[in-house]
């Protein structure tokens, strides 16, 4: 099976994987526990949020470990919730975690930025309405799920500091598959280890000393996450984004050379995709986006994406619709309503989303695997 589905989880890398198993090993103790072994899991933890935070760009003493992206966004929403007042302005295409606790925990008062057809969030309308209302936060996700678009969430960050409102970053899909340093510097920032090869269930998030924690019950990371940190995915987590890192370093080079050779890959399925079966759209096309992830628009058939999916799972190759977390939803795509897609368009979406093992060869057996399915589905 050939996987591109690595958007909704990249499988388990083999540094993640080694360092997974020495940490079940060396550290099996709470690092709550006031004896010697508890003492050694809490410094291997106190290490990991030091490599963390390097890479990241602020102090390890903002940094908690829980367990994703989406309980980091709950959490930091839930606390600009009870601290400021105002509106929460988050982008019409962020993620479904970010929307339900928008319309949790500000109910009646958040607002959504509108996009542009390419999917990148509208400047100008930010531009334009601070001066005339001033919100009590924006929401904004570095990279989207679904169609791969890099949003200006470093510029959104300054401006917000700059008008001294808190600015919550979504980093989900950004961190381990471009340079995380920068990120460090916005108020609230998401990440989870499974986008970048680290395992399903652990993540982190940066948060201000004083902050009202979702979860409550002991005083595990300074009282601002309850519960008993998982030592060993922590680890793991850190493994897999310093081997990432650490390709994507950036020598006197304005793009990571590990990228040059992807981004040619996605961008010869396109053009090859494009001519074998005409009429497909390339969301986002005109607009930066992830190196790994191609948003297509396939040609209409009947239950159009189950179709595809189905035909080439049989096939061996793993795709996907959209967001993971909204799959088996009769619902079309927030992202592509929110692009100005119609229903019946945004229902033949398919997303590839390559990972960092994905090879050439597997971007042209893809292609093939389309043109069979096309052919099988009578759709050319």
């Amino acid at each position: 099976m050939r996987y591109f589905d690595h958007n909704a989880t990249h499988p388990l890398s083999a540094a993640a994987r080694a360092a997974w198993l020495d940490a079940v090993e060396r550290f099996p103790a709470n690092p709550s526990s006031p004896h010697r072994w508890g003492a050694r899991a809490a410094t291997a933890l106190d290490e990991a949020r030091e490599k963390l935070a390097a890479r990241l760009g602020c102090s390890p003493f903002e940094l908690v470990w829980n367990s994703g992206a989406t309980e980091a966004i709950n959490a930091s929403i839930q606390h600009l919730a009870t601290t400021a007042d105002g509106e929460l302005w988050y982008s019409a295409i962020e993620h479904p975690c970010t929307v339900a606790s928008a319309q949790r925990w500000f109910a009646g008062r958040q607002r959504a930025i509108p996009v542009r057809r390419d999917g990148v969030v509208d400047w100008d309308w930010i531009a334009t309405e601070l001066p005339r209302q001033r919100p009590a936060a924006i929401a904004l996700m570095a990279a989207n799920n679904e169609t791969g678009v890099l949003q200006p969430w470093s510029g959104v960050r300054e401006l917000c500091a700059q008008q001294g409102l808190p600015c919550l970053v979504d980093a989900a899909q950004w961190v381990g598959k471009l340079p995380a340093h920068g990120l460090g510097r916005s108020d609230f920032l998401a990440g989870c280890a499974h986008k970048f090869g680290g395992p399903q269930g652990v993540g982190f998030m940066k948060c201000p000393a004083k902050f009202h924690p979702l979860l409550v019950g002991g005083p595990q990371e300074d009282g601002r996450r309850a519960g008993t940190e998982n030592v060993a995915g922590i680890l793991a987590l850190v493994a897999a984004l310093e081997e990432r890192e650490t390709a994507l370093e950036l020598p006197g080079r304005r793009l990571p050379a590990v990228l040059e050779p992807r981004l040619a890959w996605r961008d010869r399925f396109i053009a090859d995709l494009k001519t074998a079966l005409p009429g497909v759209e390339i969301v986002g096309e005109g607009a930066p986006r992830l190196w790994n992830t191609v948003a297509a628009l396939m040609p209409a058939a009947a239950d159009c994406r189950r179709r595809w999916v189905v035909k080439l799972d049989k096939l061996g190759f793993a795709v996907s619709t959209g967001s993971a977390c909204a799959s088996g939803k009769e619902q079309p795509s927030h992202v592509l309503a929110a692009m100005g897609y119609r229903t019946d368009e945004s229902d033949r979406m398919l997303r590839f989303s390559a990972g960092w093992d994905t090879t050439e060869e597997d971007w042209r057996a893809l292609l093939d695997a389309i043109r069979q399915a096309a052919t099988e589905l009578q759709v050319v």
